[in-house]
């Protein structure tokens, strides 16, 4: 309906310019009359209006898709374009066109030469004022960070961002216990998803490997539950200017990292130490998952099944019920059985948890040889 209105006001609008167009003609007099026809004056206003409303007919349709197109490409750039980015420009904006308009006043004695001048002026003095207000942004408001009250609410504010912003990475998406984290309540703030993130999710999904496959699978529908039930906010960031010219998507995140303030949620070893080295503070679900676990100390008793053989010659492993590797020496023999064992030894890592132990039945051994000074009770 909207658009049928502007379609028949355009043609309005050609059909009255039609008309003045006519008018200024003869009354400037660049079109002679004969004296004995002065009805002729109505025909010529009749022709021209005639002539801009088959103009405003062929015109207006191409004239509102390309206003259509126009706006929808200023507003995808515009939403794109980060909010600070847009007060600071609006800002270097306004300065151009005020100074602009101090240099008008000056250049309209000049006649038509200074008109012109003052329109070309202030076409690039309004640019310049909004590039190098948009290049120039982080030393412009480190100019108010100067002043302690701007500098507290600055600092403030960064802490605040930092604390609340938190991006999830590819590997965390598809580990799915982010999902688990948030419905807990112990995640808060926003979620941001890159784009190249979810690219990559996609590129994924549709590997022709089976298990690839499944495992994109498996984090898009995560991240959709997470989107449609989380009670925290999960956001996907399209603006990500300024890292196309970057490969891997790791430094990708890093770099966004750093651009907004954020934390990095992952379960990647080697992206936990690049973020470091970058100053980049990042949250590893593998060890939260490790300072969750029971405390287990050397002397400890447990029970453990055996399942398979070590590295080591007689070595056996088993595993506790949160996928601790245990260790147990001397538990070859023990192959498929479940046994006690006394701790001997924990090894906290990065990637997670070993426990060394020895079987309990050993211990009771040594124990009896350590009282009879090696001599069999039998002997």
């Amino acid at each position: 309906m909207l658009r049928r209105i502007i379609f028949f006001l355009l043609i309005m609008l050609f059909a009255a310019s039609g008309f003045y167009a006519g008018l200024l003609t003869l009354d400037r007099g660049l079109f002679s009359l004969p004296a004995g026809l002065p009805q002729l004056k109505f025909g010529i206003l009749a022709l021209s209006t005639l002539v801009g409303l088959v103009l405003g007919l062929l015109l207006a349709s191409p004239i509102i898709r390309g206003a259509l197109r126009l706006t929808s490409f200023l507003e995808q750039r515009l939403s794109r374009t980060p909010t600070q980015d847009l007060v600071i420009g609006s800002v270097g904006l306004i300065i151009g066109l005020i100074i602009a308009n101090l240099l008008g006043s000056i250049l309209f004695v000049l006649g038509p030469v200074g008109r012109l001048i003052w329109i070309l002026g202030t076409l690039l003095l309004a640019y310049l004022g909004m590039s190098v207000a948009v290049k120039k942004r982080e030393e412009l408001l480190g100019l108010f960070s100067n002043f302690p009250r701007f500098g507290r609410e600055k600092a403030s504010r960064l802490e605040n961002r930092q604390s609340n912003y938190k991006l999830l990475d590819t590997s965390v998406i598809i580990d799915g216990r982010i999902a688990d984290l948030v419905e807990s309540g112990f995640i808060e703030g926003t979620l941001l998803v890159p784009a190249f993130v979810l690219e990559e999710l996609r590129h994924i999904a549709d590997s022709p490997d089976v298990l690839k496959r499944n495992r994109g699978r498996r984090g898009l529908d995560i991240l959709n539950q997470m989107r449609k039930n989380s009670p925290v906010k999960v956001q996907i960031i399209d603006n990500v200017r300024g890292l196309d010219d970057v490969a891997e998507v790791d430094s990708k995140l890093v770099k966004l990292a750093q651009r907004l303030g954020a934390k990095i949620m992952t379960n990647d070893f080697n992206l936990n130490k690049v973020a470091e080295l970058h100053g980049v503070k990042v949250l590893n679900i593998n060890e939260l998952a490790n300072a969750i676990k029971p405390v287990v100390l050397p002397g400890e008793e447990m029970t453990v099944q055996v399942v398979r053989d070590g590295k080591e010659a007689g070595q056996g492993v088993g595993y506790l019920d949160d996928g601790t590797m245990i260790v147990v020496d001397g538990g070859k023999k023990y192959m498929g059985q479940t046994i006690s064992v006394l701790v001997t030894s924990v090894l906290q890592t990065a990637a997670g948890r070993m426990i060394f132990a020895r079987p309990r039945q050993e211990q009771r051994q040594e124990a009896q040889n350590v009282r009879y000074n090696g001599v069999n009770a039998l002997g």
